[in-house]
């Protein structure tokens, strides 16, 4: 089964995405929808919001009146929060009875209007968000729902802002054309992408390997990927240590699209016992025998654990390692080496270009950059002795 949170601010279109993915073959379960059953005549929860705001909240046939109760809620925030303390943990419970019920090979999505508000990304595989300009919401909001302009712009700054929602999404669909370009975009998403992943996270597989990735110029968006990463993996193996290595956590380097992760353990056996909690957040574990060189340190290896991604569309490897042991100390000695001194990162730079012309495989491009990481293992030793650099906290 394949989770995915779908959200959008007010007048966005994501009522038309979510249509779109049912048509499909997604099980959606609207947040909205379940607000409104939890407090229906005759439910706790519409007893309990009596018991708070007073019987002024229902109209003459006993049913909850909105918008009584959003004259008693809009602008106040704690009145607001006392609201969602009694509705969002009812939608909660019923959100995940309708989710046990999907089938096994489902791809459920979750239409949650506040998914980012409330701070649900990380319990979903992907997160969507449909994304417009203000301005063409506005003008959307008082077409379709009657809003006046200034009625509409407040209810837009009443959401997160569009930076936020950015930084949460693993997708964005941009709809500010019309719905059969919108159709096209979730069309293209479900091919392409949530299919698979559905299926590998059901197999416990990773995604297959893209093919050879150029090298990029560094990209302001691969921090913000590997927060939402570093976030669903300690979603499910706990408050776990998760750092950002390699290159695409070295600002101003140039890198090919693969976010390196590594997840600090005190033994390979917890290791292990993390690999199903790992698996089912959508990081199945690679097959095979995996060791760190070890640089000239005693011993000629350092075994370690690997998992990838079961996303297609954003490839990950993370590194298990063993806190202390030398291929955790270098991971991030050489990433704060780079960080820190410009003329390190540039020459790595440098010899990544020259080494991608020369070969064209992956397996030989890894291989050829020996020398080079044993050349930058003394360089970062010296910096740290001379700076006193020390492994940070995750």
């Amino acid at each position: 089964m394949l989770k995915v949170g779908l959200t959008g601010g007010i007048g966005a279109g994501k009522s038309a995405v979510a249509t779109r993915l049912a048509l499909l073959g997604a099980v959606i379960v609207d947040a909205d929808k379940l607000a409104r059953e939890v407090v229906e005549p005759g439910t706790e929860g519409l007893a309990e919001i009596v018991a708070t705001f007073g019987a002024g909240v229902l109209g003459p046939d006993g049913a909850l009146d909105r918008p009584a109760l959003g004259a008693e809620v809009f602008g106040d925030e704690a009145a607001r929060r006392r609201l969602e303390q009694i509705i969002h943990p009812r939608v909660r419970a019923r959100t995940a009875e309708l989710i046990r019920a999907a089938p096994a090979d489902a791809i459920v999505v979750n239409d949650v209007p506040l998914l980012v508000e409330t701070g649900l990304a990380p319990t979903y595989h992907l997160v969507i968000v449909v994304a417009a300009d203000r301005e063409l919401r506005i003008e959307r909001l008082t077409r379709d729902r009657g809003m006046s302009a200034a009625e509409a712009a407040a209810r837009i700054g009443a959401q997160a802002d569009d930076a936020t929602r950015r930084a949460a999404a693993d997708v964005v669909l941009r709809n500010e054309a019309d719905l059969a370009s919108l159709h096209a975009r979730v069309d293209e998403l479900w091919r392409d992408r949530l299919v698979d992943f559905e299926r590998n996270v059901r197999l416990g597989r990773a995604a297959r390997k893209p093919p050879e990735l150029s090298v990029l110029p560094p990209d302001p968006a691969w921090p913000q990927a590997a927060d939402r990463l570093i976030a669903r993996i300690r979603q499910h193996a706990g408050p776990v240590e998760v750092h950002h290595i390699g290159s695409t956590a070295v600002p101003g380097l140039p890198a090919k699209d693969i976010i390196d992760l590594m997840l600090s353990v005190r033994t390979l056996d917890q290791a292990d016992a993390l690999a199903d909690g790992l698996a089912a957040a959508g990081f199945p574990r690679r097959s095979g025998e995996w060791a760190d060189n070890a640089r000239g340190l005693p011993g000629e290896t350092w075994p370690k654990r690997v998992h990838g991604s079961a996303d297609p569309g954003r490839p990950v490897i993370l590194h298990v390692r063993v806190a202390g042991s030398p291929g955790w100390r270098f991971a991030l000695l050489m990433r704060d080496h780079l960080r820190a001194v410009p003329a390190a990162r540039d020459a790595y730079a440098a010899a990544k270009a020259e080494l991608a012309l020369r070969f064209a495989d992956r397996a030989g491009y890894a291989e050829a950059k020996e020398p080079w990481f044993d050349e930058e293992a003394r360089a970062a030793d010296d910096w740290a002795e001379a700076t006193g650099w020390q492994p940070p906290a995750s």
